[in-house]
C-alpha cells in the first residue's frame, strides 16, 4: 500500500513534468502540486485510452517488455491536462 502511494507520486511527478515540457506555450505559471496531479491523472487516462483503443487484454503490459507507446499516450494526456490547468487557474506572472 505504501509502495503504491510512493510509486504513484513518483510516476505522477515524472509524467507531469514531461507533460509540462511538451505542452505548447508558456506553462511555467502553474504550481508543482498541480503538475503532479495532472501527471497522475494523465498517467491513468493515457493508460486507459491506450488499452481501450488498441484492445490490450492486460492493462499494464500491452507488449512484451517496456510499453513505450503507453508512456507516450500518458505524456500526451498529461500535456493536455497541464494546458487545461494553466488555462483554468490563470495565474499571472508578476513583472518587475
Amino acid at each position: 500500500m505504501l509502495w503504491t502511494i510512493i510509486s504513484t507520486l513518483v510516476v505522477g511527478t515524472i509524467i507531469g513534468l514531461l507533460g509540462k515540457a511538451v505542452a505548447p506555450g508558456n506553462r511555467d505559471n502553474i504550481p508543482l502540486w498541480l503538475v503532479i496531479v495532472c501527471g497522475m491523472v494523465g498517467a491513468f487516462a493515457g493508460s486507459y485510452l491506450y488499452a481501450g483503443l488498441f484492445n490490450c487484454d492486460d492493462m499494464n503490459n500491452c507488449t512484451k517488455g517496456i510499453d513505450w507507446w503507453r508512456h507516450v499516450w500518458q505524456i500526451a494526456a498529461a500535456a493536455i491536462l497541464v494546458v487545461g490547468a494553466a488555462t483554468v487557474t490563470g495565474r499571472k506572472k508578476i513583472s518587475a
